[in-house]
Formats: C-alpha cells, structure tokens, sequence
C-alpha cells in the first residue's frame, strides 16, 4: 500500500543555529557542555577495563531505561501508567543522572513535540534536518519553543523543584563515586562513554525515527518505526506507534516488535508497582489505520 505524505507544516526557510546570531550564556554553556562530555568519551580506548565497561552498560541501562524511557517518557510525560510516589521519584532520579535535564525539563519539551509535531514549534523539528533534529536545537534557546506552561502536574511537586535547583550537584555526586569506585577509568566509562551513548540513542528517536523507517498509522506526521532504533532505545524506536497511540504504555504492538521497557512494565505490573497501564483499543486503531480501497469483485 502507498502511503500518503503526512500534512504536516513546513518551514520555509530553515533556521542558522551556528552563524549569524548572538548566542546567549545558556546556549554557550550547553555547546561546552556537550563538547566536555564527547571529549571525555573520546578517552574510552585509552582507558578500557572490563570493570569500567561493566559500569557503562549497567548505568545505560539505569539511566536510559528506567530513567530516561520508562520514567520520564512513558511515565512522566504522558502518564501510561502509575507508580507508588517513592518509586516514582526513584526512577526519575535515575532519569536525572542521564545528563538529558532535570524531569520538568524534559517532559516540557516532549509535550511540546507531540503538541506541535514537525511544525515550526517542534522543539526538534526533522523539517529542518537531519543533524537539527538529533542535536544541533540543543543550542538555541532562543528560537525553540521553550515556554513551561505544560509541566503544572510536576512543578506543584517538591521532590521536581528540587531536582531541578539541584540538577548539576546530582552529576558531581555520580562523577564522585564513579571515581572512589574505580578512578578515572571509571568516569571515563561511567560518566563519558555511556553518556554519550545514551545521548545519540535518545536523539536518533528525534531525528532517524522521523526520516527513516515505516509509517503504519496515519498520524499525520513523519513519525516512523525504526527496528534498529528500537533495539538500541529499549523500545522508543516504534516511533509511529507511539505517535499514533501516545498514552500507551506499549509502543511495541506485535509480537514481533521488541520493546524492553514494556517488558520491564509488565515485571512492575506483575509484582504489584504497575496500575492504571494505558494501551491502545481497537477503536482507537481503527481510526488511526490508512484507508484501504475496496477489494475488486
């Protein structure tokens, strides 16, 4: 079946992130900050030992999984499913420690996204590239939406308000047990390596799963599910599901469709933790599906 293109807005002219403008101090200190980290990664063949590695993986999937896909995204940001408050709190910490912002930070601008999709308030918008998209609107803080009337449910909480006063010090806490673990290997691998790594990850949701892969739904945007992205984001890549059916805890709909943060919600469903899992109905499939054209007599 030949899908249609999805109407969505276009800009007409893109937008220069590096030259001609006046970057301002956050923008700067964002570009430094992700030019610090990338360098820092840079070391890891200089560096490596299993036990370094061990931490990188194991913190990829603290911080990428329970922190960045289950609970600011799935959780947090469109409300999938509940927690008990302490647990909650647990795994937006660990969402913290990715580097990605504080929790009322990020979930502020995947609502805006999904509000403005590939239109000219996406906060990263694939209309204006590839490398915009992934990264490259990090740096200005100017030009994107970046109002915070959206978050109310999570700044009317203590515990996000402090997260988000005390955001850096969490990350020199991590970078100084990383080191009274295992030296400067251990932030290299720790810190570096798997930042990085759990950076591109998530920005290939941003940028490949909204030019490359497969639209099954009709959402009216360019998102798409991307295999191979899904495998490396714990289940983000089935990125046109999840556009098509944004409050479902499951963004894996087949069998086939590997999605390990559904998984790790299903465990916290079976033991208790889970309650409330929001999931697509076949109504809501039914409307979301491309028409198809009468079989011939």
């Amino acid at each position: 079946m030949t899908l249609p293109v999805p109407d969505v807005e276009v800009k007409k002219k893109k937008s220069n992130v590096f030259w001609g403008r006046k970057w301002n101090s956050v923008d700067i200190g964002i570009a430094c900050g992700l030019g610090a980290i990338h360098l820092l990664c840079a070391l890891g063949p200089f560096t490596f030992n299993w036990g370094a590695f061990g931490v990188a993986v194991g913190l990829y999937v603290i911080t990428g999984l329970l922190g960045i896909t289950l609970s600011f995204h799935r959780n947090l940001s469109h409300k999938s499913f509940k927690l008990p408050k302490w647990l909650e709190y647990f795994f937006a910490y660990c969402g913290t420690l990715a580097l990605q912002g504080n929790a009322i930070e990020w979930v502020s601008t995947h609502r805006y996204h999904h509000q403005f999709v590939d239109s000219e308030k996406d906060p990263h918008s694939p209309i204006e590239g590839f490398w915009f998209s992934h990264m490259s609107w990090l740096f200005d803080t100017d030009q994107r939406y970046r109002e915070r009337n959206n978050v109310k449910d999570l700044e009317k909480q203590p515990f996000y308000k402090f997260l988000e006063k005390t955001y850096i010090l969490h990350q020199l806490a991590l970078g100084a047990l990383l080191y009274a673990m295992g030296g400067f290997p251990y932030i290299v691998w720790g810190v570096g390596v798997r930042t990085v790594w759990v950076y591109h990850i998530t920005w290939l949701v941003n940028s490949a799963c909204h030019l490359w892969g497969k639209q099954v739904w009709n959402t009216g945007d360019l998102s798409r599910n991307n295999w191979w992205v899904a495998v490396l984001a714990f289940g983000e890549g089935w990125h046109n599901n999840h556009h098509a059916f944004e409050h479902s805890a499951r963004h894996g709909l087949e069998w086939w469709q590997i999605d390990m943060t559904w998984y790790a919600i299903r465990v916290l469903e079976a033991l208790g933790l889970a309650t409330n899992i929001k999931l697509s109905t076949p109504a809501q499939k039914q409307k979301m599906a491309f028409a198809r054209s009468k079989p011939l007599n």
